[in-house]
């Protein structure tokens, strides 16, 4: 294999610093060599630089995540997919949010909405989605077939990453390594885009504005249905990787909803300006105990308000109501008047009872 695949990525990497794009042959290529064990982590690495060092473009970006999606496991979700939701961020800001997506899963999932999250632990955060929900009664090592019923009886499922994706076990080393590096690459990038599920409809969370907007051009290329790519922009150079009432945020439709481009504040949604500390998370028991003070009427109002939002978003994009506003109050009902305490229980039931 090695003679095989080695001289193309060699040759794809030259073509790469030489600020040239590659098709989605050549990236299909690229990316078998990266989950390839027998080629060399040196290679892996030169190409992911190079990749970085010219811009990952929406259509190569795609290519990639076509690939890895054909290489993943089939959790055979597809009588659900047409109408189902996916709510994930990139991750990568280093500003210490709470893990917003989580809750939002949940609550959209108390509204009847089949929900798909794709996540794993924390990387650059202090408690990943995959570490929250598992605390939460997910059972992340559950098979198929009972994900399947989970999605049934719960009306949601959470992929964890790892079980679902065995070709990035051979590229993890490198992706390390050039981390400590401090070097992001193409899979800093990759998670929202390649849900084993493959639900129609996507909120995507990343970073910065830059990147909103190729995210959102690369699930256009991805056939997605509707959704959203968003940046909570706390200033000019820092982003969180979630719609927020703490920020201005900048917004990217694809899709059937294309023609959202713009900035929101939620200000115009009818929320107060948040300081950017109600929506701070922390370790997984900080975590937890934010939970608990949500679910108890305590919870920051910031972070309540943001979760809200992001529900009502959620819902809006999957055509349950016509407009965001009109999600509000019922999203901030279902959060707080038990629908996700009841939730939790039931999960821990479905997985451990």
């Amino acid at each position: 294999m090695v003679d095989d695949d080695m001289p193309d990525l060699v040759v794809l990497t030259a073509k790469l610093a030489a600020r040239q794009e590659l098709d989605s042959a050549e990236v299909g290529e690229a990316a078998r060599a990266l989950a390839n064990a027998e080629v060399p982590e040196a290679a892996k690495s030169d190409f992911l630089v190079a990749f970085a060092d010219k811009g990952e473009s929406p259509a190569e970006i795609a290519a990639f995540a076509s690939t890895f999606r054909n290489l993943a496991v089939n959790p055979g979700m597809e009588r659900w997919a047409a109408r189902a939701i996916d709510i994930v961020g990139t991750g990568g800001d280093h500003m210490g949010g709470f893990n917003v997506s989580s809750m939002v899963t949940l609550v959209v999932a108390c509204a009847g909405v089949p929900v798909m999250k794709h996540g794993n632990r924390g990387i650059t955060s202090k408690c990943g989605s995959a570490d929250l929900m598992a605390a939460l009664g997910f059972d992340l090592a559950a098979p198929p077939e009972k994900l399947r019923r989970a999605l049934q009886q719960l009306g949601y499922v959470f992929f964890f990453a790892p079980n679902f994706h065995p070709a990035f076990k051979h590229v993890a080393p490198v992706r390390k390594a050039l981390a400590a590096s401090g070097r992001r690459t193409v899979f800093n990038f990759l998670g929202p885009l390649i849900n084993p599920g493959r639900p129609a409809h996507a909120l995507v969370g990343t970073f910065s504005e830059g990147w909103a907007i190729t995210l959102a051009d690369t699930m256009a290329k991805l056939d997605a249905k509707a959704g959203l790519a968003v940046a909570g922009m706390i200033d000019a150079d820092h982003g969180i990787d979630e719609l927020t009432t703490a920020t201005v945020n900048r917004v990217r439709g694809f899709g059937r909803l294309a023609a959202v481009d713009g900035h929101w504040d939620g200000k115009e949604f009818g929320f107060s300006l948040a300081p950017f500390a109600d929506i701070r998370g922390g370790d997984l028991p900080a975590s937890l105990a934010i939970v608990e003070a949500i679910l108890s009427g305590r919870g920051p109002r910031g972070l309540v308000d943001t979760i809200v939002f992001n529900v009502a978003v959620s819902l809006w994009i999957v055509g349950r109501y016509p407009s965001v506003a009109e999600g509000i109050e019922p999203a901030r009902q279902l959060l707080l008047g038990g629908a996700v305490k009841a939730k939790i229980s039931a999960t821990k039931e479905f997985f451990y009872a």
